[in-house]
């Protein structure tokens, strides 16, 4: 019998588990500063399939959240266009940290503190699975990427640079 490693549940895994919605889930090693790509490396996955939730405000300081692949950057100009903004910029981790409710490292779009609106980069829905933290560091949950729009009402984006 191999030994599971038991994680608690997050407002994350609250939601989804009362909407009835699958998921699987991928504990790992944190690693400050390691990201998307860290994650991915430790738990075999393609870091193009590793999803980054990132909080971010436009030019009023109106948070929102922007899911990108973790092998990609925001392009924070043609976000901007987009969405109808003059500007967008990441929030300061202690200001994503108050909109959300999650630590930096551990956010996730699921079950935020408070709602905001939610871009998804356009090639993410395109994937059969992907992998998204489950609301707290170390802790990435597999799913359809469908959830984020069907859920959380998603609007697709097309603001990647290959990084």
């Amino acid at each position: 019998m191999s030994k599971k490693l038991h994680v608690s549940e997050t407002p994350a895994t609250q939601l989804l588990r009362a909407r009835g919605i699958a998921f699987t889930e991928h504990p790992y090693e944190y690693l400050a500063h390691g990201g998307a790509q860290h994650s991915a490396a430790v738990l075999g996955f393609d870091p193009f399939t590793v999803v980054k939730t990132l909080v971010m405000q436009d030019q009023d300081a109106r948070p929102l959240i922007v899911l990108m692949h973790g092998n990609r950057t925001v392009s924070t100009k043609n976000l901007a266009r987009q969405i109808g903004a003059k500007s967008v910029e990441p929030c300061k981790p202690e200001v994503a940290q108050r909109h959300s409710g999650y630590m930096v490292g551990g956010t996730s779009p699921f079950g935020t503190k408070r709602a905001m609106p939610l871009y998804i980069e356009s090639t993410i829905l395109e994937l059969p699975k992907i992998l998204i933290n489950g609301g707290r560091r170390g802790y990435l949950i597999g799913i359809d990427p469908r959830v984020c729009v069907d859920l959380l009402d998603a609007g697709p984006v097309q603001c990647a640079l290959a990084e």
